[in-house]
Parts: C-alpha cells; structure tokens; sequence
C-alpha cells in the first residue's frame, strides 16, 4: 500500500479486521463476560495459549483450516509459524503436555481471538473472538448432552431469546463413506456437497461413482434425514450394514433424551446431513443459528482421536460460541442497547482539586466509574456538558464549592 503524505491511510485498518469502540464495545465486552461467566459456573476454569504456535500444530492431520487459510511467518531459526486459526488444537496440546496422567475430567475454558487468512474479497472478518469450552476424558452421551446444553444456556443469558442448534453425527457420513469405499477425494467432495446442501452436485457425483443403488439412497436421503431418527434409522437399516452408521443414530438417541432433562429439547434439532469442514469431529457435532445472520453463532463436537496425536489418549468434546456473530445476530435483532450510557463526569475547579479527588474516591468506592475533568477557564460549564452528552456518559456532577456538588442535565 502507498501512504498518502498527509497520513490519511493511516487511518484504515487492513482487510478483514475492524476497530470496537463506544456502546459497541461496551455491549461487546459485557456478552463475552457474561458468557465467560456461564462456562466457569459449569465448572470450567480458563486457559490462555499463544497467539501463534507452530505450524505442524495445524496441519491437515489435525483437521484445522486448509494451510492457505493460515497466516504463516517464520522465526530467527527457520521455523514456520501461524497466527492460531483454531483453538482445540493448542488446548488438546496443552492437555496433552500438562495433563499426561489425568484420567478423569479436564474442563477448560478461554475467550482468545482467531486468525484465518479468508482473502479481503470473501467479505468475511480474518480475526474473530471466541469463547469456547473443552473437556476430555469423557466419553459419555452425558458429555455430548451437557455441551449442547450449555451451548444453549450461554446463547441465553447474553440475551438471544430466538435460535436452534442443529445436531448431527460425524460417524453418519464417515461410516457411508467407508462403506462405499470412496476414495479420500471423492469423500471429501462429497463432504462438501452436503455440507452447502447442494444435493443436485451430491446426485451428480454419486452418478459418476460406482456406488451401490442402497447407499445411494441413504446418502440423496439425508438432507431430509432431520428430527425422527427412528424412521431415519429404518430407512438405513434396509441399504446399510455399517455399525458406524447405527452407532451415530443410537448416540443421537440418547442424547435426544438426556437434553429432555435439561428442558431444552425444543432448541434442538437433528440433522443427520449436518456436517463439518473441520475432519477432526468423530461423534455428535453441532451448530447453532439464528435469524439476521447467516453464520453460526456458535459450533461444537466431538473429536476423540485429536488429543492423541500429540501423545495422550484422551476422548473430548468442545464448543465455541463466535462473539463477532452472536454481537451481529443481538445488534440485528435490537437486543442490544445501542444508546448505552455509563459513568460520571465529575468537573471541577483548579481551586477545589483536594475536594474533587477525594469525592471521586468516595464514589468510586461505591461502586461507580468515575471521569475527572478540571474545568478550564475558557470552557463553560455547557460546554462539558455538551461532551459528556457525545461520550455517553450518563451523569455530570460540578464541584461548585467544598460543599456543593451540582447534579448538571439528566
């Protein structure tokens, strides 16, 4: 880029990143802790990573985003970096360094921003905020359960009121896939067809493979595969012999069930074509939406084999809630204050400056956020007035005298 010599584009920030300020990152801030506040109160504590690690961390074994997508630089050794795209695999190497011999439970927790390099014209943020949950060692539809229901639980307490999160099974597709026999190119396009719920390409690809007239079937039935597994399962136990395949209904099944006992069955939906563009989902994988946004708000799943590849072997499910989305999602649905006032302005005299610092001491220590300003000669008192009206402040005191403290507007 060529700078402008009186520094104007200075002022732009690069493709794919934005600046946070004013009521928006007051609101910003406010969901991120109140989520935060959900996770630990399940009982997760947190964990911080570096921002970059090294690039065999996110390589294609390990599932992550494809390595064009990755911000790469090297070190003064020669070794390549990234800017992290992902979360679960520095915390599965975390636990795998720091955790080697736990065998029950690991909960953790963060809120860590992303980096993926989507390419300036993809319209798409390339640093985004997640708050996210990882906990290992336990492989139980209970586990799968809880996750979804705090998936719920967090989408409710930062203030969305209206969204569904769809459930389905990674061992679904896998398991078809292997029995097909379809090589790791051909599964991965069809991966993708289902995925974008194109199932005209899906129709045309399974045309030009050799694939049995049962499995076919199975596989142009998914996209209405959704909330009966039984009848989805009957349809399959006629043209599958998988047990991946039955094994994936029957986890589903039950984790239909044990979300009956959180009372959040009605925010659930099963769908069998859901899948994921991360391949290191092996169980229950999920997803949640909502209206005036297209992107999920949040995502999650099961991914039991990761934790190995860096030397333990530790079952493990996750969630991410994507603040960037739910903030959009909130602010579209006006669930947001957008005219948010906070604070005090606390003006003041040079003569009265012992009085006014003691005075913002004593409200600060009552719980308020306290701004003090000295009045300047020049300016009138309207005048702040005026600026605390354009910063959003909510109230104005004016230290007239020792002893009278004039409450100006509002």
């Amino acid at each position: 880029m060529e700078w402008d010599s009186n520094g104007s584009e200075l002022l732009h920030t690069p493709g794919g990143v934005k600046d946070t300020y004013g009521a928006e990152c007051t609101n910003r801030l406010k969901v991120q802790s109140t989520v935060h506040e959900v996770l630990n109160s399940y009982g997760f504590r947190d964990i911080q990573t570096p921002a970059f690690e090294y690039f065999d961390i996110f390589n294609k074994e390990r599932g992550t985003v494809a390595s064009k997508e990755m911000f790469k630089f090297f070190d003064r050794g020669n070794n390549t970096l990234v800017l992290r795209p992902d979360m679960t695999p520095p915390i599965a190497r975390c636990v795998a360094k720091y955790y080697r011999d736990e065998t029950m439970q690991i909960r953790l927790c963060y809120v860590a921003d992303t980096f993926v390099n989507t390419g300036k014209y993809q319209g798409k943020l390339q640093q985004v905020t997640q708050a996210g949950a990882e906990l290992f060692n336990d492989d139980s539809s209970d586990a799968d359960a809880e996750m979804v229901a705090l998936t719920v639980k967090c989408l409710l307490k930062s203030g969305l009121k209206e969204f569904q999160i769809e459930v389905g099974h990674a061992g679904f597709f896998n398991g078809l896939a292997k029995e097909a026999n379809f090589s790791e190119n051909d599964t991965k396009k069809l991966r993708s067809l289902i995925e974008s719920k194109n199932f005209f390409g899906v129709e045309d690809l399974l045309d030009n493979l050799t694939v049995s007239k049962e499995l076919k079937e199975i596989f142009l039935k998914m996209p209405e595969m959704f909330n009966n597994l039984d009848e989805a399962e009957e349809f399959v136990k006629m043209r599958s012999k998988s047990k991946e395949v039955y094994k994936a209904i029957e986890r589903l099944k039950k984790l239909e069930n044990i979300l009956k006992t959180y009372g959040f069955e009605n925010y659930i939906t099963v769908d069998l074509s859901m899948l994921s563009n991360y391949s290191y989902y092996t169980g229950v994988i999920f997803r949640a939406y909502t209206y005036g946004n297209g992107e999920a708000v949040a995502t999650g799943g099961r991914y039991n084999g990761l934790v190995s590849q860096f030397g333990k072997d530790a079952p493990a499910i996750g969630l991410v809630i994507v603040i960037d989305q739910l903030m959009i999602a909130l602010s579209r649905q006006k669930l947001l204050n957008e005219e948010l006032l906070q604070g005090t302005l606390l003006l003041y005299p040079k003569a009265l400056r012992n009085e006014a610092v003691k005075k913002a001491e004593e409200l600060r220590d009552k719980g308020e956020d306290v701004q003090l300003v000295r009045k300047m000669s020049a300016k009138s008192v309207e005048e702040y007035a005026e600026y605390a009206k354009r910063m959003r402040i909510e109230k104005m005191l004016f230290l007239k005298s020792e002893n009278e403290l004039v409450v100006i507007g509002g």
